[in-house]
């Protein structure tokens, strides 16, 4: 601590020095970032499951839109609030822990609950609150890294942030076929299970791996703690809190940068895209591939299970494609690069209007894969010179808005494009999916990256002393294409 007046704070381990951050081992590194397999595994079981499980509750295509819309609406609101808490926090687990421990016990009770669903409306309820929990747990976690991390070691540690995130998401997606073709494990909704056996013990394994990832996390690795505790009480009583949370939002939503504004189009038709394709690739696969009539067909629970298959290879394909697009960036540009990766998944979408093969499936899946690779960091990269490291966290909590009004879009017009436009045709949401992915890939060559020079032009907060600046540690929420990338200047 600098300040001699400052109580000691009890941790269970050694707190490190602030002034100057030491380099992690290899075992710091995947404690710091185990956290994130869990995260995701529980976010993967959601993606591949979640419509599935609304139609052998009852639902119908058109139906499930609305049955998604609860958990894009809950992020709007957590998603700047909790990022701007997250930077004003400091108690005895430190700043972002406290969230990231918060997130993970509530998710964990989701996953729980979900196989015990018995209507529409609870599992509705759940996916809100596994949705909520996670958005708790990840919108700190991404400042959490960039915080405790030396600059020149970031890049190492995105690089395992990503290796976690993919391994999470490639399990979860395959487990419930692993259970079933591996240990023979029912996949067939029955009377007495409404949910199948192989989904029902996949979610009871998510909520342990989300809970018990997340905990170690918490426990292995501490935080940095402030210089001084009376200036961050004051800062906190100013700008912390609910209220001031929403104000501080509101304001940095007014100032958002050219680029920010420019980048968000590009989000809304990106990830319009990409919800059309997990809320409907699913049940697609099972009735338009596999050629399933109803749920309780064996032929539905088969086709769920290989869109699982499906989920697997894509964020196979994000992991290696992840470690390639700073090369490819650094070649072109992050706006060609990107643009090029959203070229690949609408393609992927577009050609399953003439698949018919299991198997070509997996090919097409390769496309997507590229596409949700950039999509998860290239706008990120894009956005992360152009935004106050004072105020990070609000504003990658109100850039992950983008993410979620497209959600919002898509659940409150989808059901009525699907009763009366396509008449409850699955794989042709999914097509729809890939034009809008091609939308964004054409806004996406039309941002211009203006860095940013002094504090005056962004940051809110410009009057302020220069000792406050060490009241909000370096929360850099960069992924590992920002440490390998020089920020553009403007083409304008």
């Amino acid at each position: 601590m600098d300040s001699p007046q400052d109580p000691p704070i009890q941790t269970a381990v050694s707190i490190p020095s602030a002034s100057v951050k030491e380099e992690f081992t290899g075992l710091q590194l995947w404690n710091m970032n185990v956290g994130f397999l869990g995260i995701q595994f529980g976010w993967g079981l959601q993606m591949a499951n979640m419509s599935a499980i609304f139609e052998h509750l009852g639902a119908t295509a058109h139906q499930l839109p609305i049955l998604w819309i609860a958990a894009p609406l809950t992020g709007l609101f957590i998603q700047p609030v909790i990022g701007n808490l997250s930077d004003f926090t400091w108690g005895p687990l430190g700043r972002r822990r406290p969230y990231l421990l918060v997130g993970g016990i509530l998710a964990a009770l989701a996953l729980a609950l979900m196989p015990h669903c018995s209507t529409l409306l609870m599992a509705a309820a759940l996916l809100w609150l596994l949705d909520a929990s996670a958005n708790i747990s990840m919108v700190p976690y991404r400042a959490f890294v960039g915080d405790l991390l030396p600059k020149k070691q970031r890049t190492q540690g995105f690089a395992v942030q990503s290796l976690m995130v993919g391994a999470g998401a490639v399990v979860a997606s395959a487990f419930p076929w692993i259970l079933s073709h591996g240990f023979a494990i029912s996949n067939i909704a029955s009377v007495q299970h409404q949910i199948p056996q192989t989904v029902e013990l996949s979610f009871y394994l998510g909520a342990v791996v989300f809970l018990s990832t997340i905990v170690w996390t918490v426990i292995t690795t501490p935080e940095y703690p402030p210089k001084s505790l009376e200036a961050l009480e004051q800062r906190q009583e100013e700008r912390g809190g609910l209220r001031n949370s929403l104000q501080e939002s509101w304001k940095a939503i007014r100032s958002m940068p050219a680029t920010m504004r420019q980048l968000a189009w590009v989000q809304f038709f990106t990830w319009m895209g990409i919800f059309c394709f997990f809320m409907y690739f699913p049940p697609a696969v099972a009735r338009n591939i596999f050629g399933a009539t109803s749920q309780a067909s064996p032929l539905y629970s088969a086709g769920v299970e290989w869109a699982g298959l499906c989920c697997a290879v894509f964020n196979a394909v994000c992991v290696g494609v992840s470690f390639l697009l700073p090369l490819l960036a650094k070649r072109t540009s992050r706006q060609i690069t990107h643009s090029v990766c959203l070229l690949c998944g609408a393609a992927s979408l577009l050609s399953m209007v003439v698949i018919r093969d299991q198997y070509v499936l997996l090919i097409a899946m390769i496309g997507f894969g590229i596409a949700w690779a950039s999509a998860l960091s290239m706008p990120y990269a894009m956005l992360t010179g152009v935004i106050p490291d004072k105020q990070r966290g609000v504003f990658q909590g109100i850039f992950n808005i983008f993410v979620v009004l497209p959600e919002i879009a898509v659940a409150l017009g989808a059901g009525w494009v699907m009763q009366y436009l396509l008449h409850e045709n699955r794989l042709m949401a999914v097509v729809m999916g890939g034009v809008f992915l091609l939308v964004a890939a054409g806004l996406t060559l039309l941002v211009k990256i203006n860095p940013v020079t002094t504090p005056a032009e962004l940051s809110l907060d410009v009057e302020q002393p220069e000792k406050d600046k060490s009241l909000v540690a370096d929360n850099t929420d960069q992924l590992p294409v920002e440490e390998k990338l020089p920020v553009e200047k403007s083409r304008s």
